[in-house]
């Protein structure tokens, strides 16, 4: 079976539902997104390796992993997203040390957490990709783009979570209060809020 590259595209949270995540990962070699619904926690560190401003004040769960990995001359050499199951994908960690490579299993979350730490690729197999991979329309303002990709994450969470309270708007705020509270969110280690406060400093 062939495997298909895929870069990550970002990630999108609910509109409607509290704690609603998805990773959409973008074909690298054509225009299929695969959605991944993942933890919040796990939402939480691939915006962290994603947004190289934000520095947890200790170090985070994969952030402890990589750092471990290091110490012994570990390298995740790349992440396949092997398996499909009942809308669950499964993964595998291509590791190497000593020039022995070893292959181990994984939430695909967490794979690719470790992915972006490590600079490794991210793969699947084409028959997950055309099983799984959806088409989204391009549209050249990003507000809408995201907004679509909200609307998706709500298609695959529909009736799983209560619905969420009345957000924070960050659109209110000016860029020093918003730097302001980035900096309490990261103090706090709510990395939730300062990936959303990150995201408001960037529209601007």
């Amino acid at each position: 079976m062939s495997l298909v590259r895929l870069n990550i595209k970002g990630i999108s949270y609910s509109q409607t539902q509290n704690g609603a995540y998805a990773l959409i990962l973008n074909e690298v070699d054509g225009d299929r997104k695969l959605p991944i619904v993942i933890g919040a926690f796990e939402a939480q560190s691939i915006a962290i390796a994603l947004e190289k401003e934000i520095r947890p004040p200790r170090p985070l769960t994969h952030d402890l992993f990589k750092n471990f990995a290091d110490r012994f001359d570990i390298v995740v050499k790349q992440v396949i997203i092997h398996k499909l199951v009942d809308g669950v994908f499964y993964s595998s960690l291509i590791c190497e040390r000593d020039k022995i490579e070893e292959i181990i299993d994984a939430r695909t979350s967490d794979a690719i957490a470790l992915a972006l730490r490590f600079d490794a690729p991210i793969f699947t197999y084409k028959n997950i990709l055309d099983k799984a991979g959806i088409y989204l329309k391009v549209n050249p303002k990003k507000d809408d783009e995201e907004e679509q990709d909200s609307v998706l994450v709500d298609d695959l969470m529909a009736d799983q979570l209560e619905p969420e309270g009345p957000k924070e708007n960050y659109k209110s705020k000016t860029l020093e209060e918003l730097h302001n509270l980035l900096d309490e969110a990261v103090a706090n280690e709510d990395y939730e809020k300062a990936a959303k406060i990150r995201d408001e400093i960037s529209k601007r």
